[in-house]
């Protein structure tokens, strides 16, 4: 089992910072691939980002050149560092965790992420 806590939500006003973190505990592998996802009220659930523990990393479009996302493997932390926030960012964000080659998957509870003046 792998249990997985986001922070780091907010409020905050057009063009601001946020930085979203994700900690994960319990069974740990590597390689493993870790993502951010966000929701919107009324739409479904899109992709974010997505890093590999190789490092690699994958950018949706919408937030390419704003959001940078990272990992800190000795403290099995992922971060999500949000700049330049648009009202469209508005979402729940959740972080999911799974290992290369495994079936199973492990999701956040979600932080809120407002962004609105």
């Amino acid at each position: 089992q792998v249990q997985l806590v986001e922070s780091g939500g907010g409020l905050v006003q057009p063009g601001g910072s946020l930085r979203l973190s994700c900690a994960a505990s319990g069974s740990i592998f590597r390689p493993d691939v870790m993502n951010w996802y966000r929701q919107a009220p009324g739409k479904q659930r899109e992709l974010v980002a997505t890093i590999y523990s190789s490092g690699n990393t994958y950018y949706a479009d919408s937030v390419k050149g704003r959001f940078t996302i990272s990992k800190e493997n000795a403290k099995n932390t992922m971060y999500l560092q949000m700049n330049s926030l648009k009202p469209e960012d508005t979402a729940v964000y959740y972080c999911r965790y799974k290992a290369l080659g495994a079936t199973a998957e492990y999701w956040g509870q979600g932080t809120q992420v407002t962004v609105s003046s």
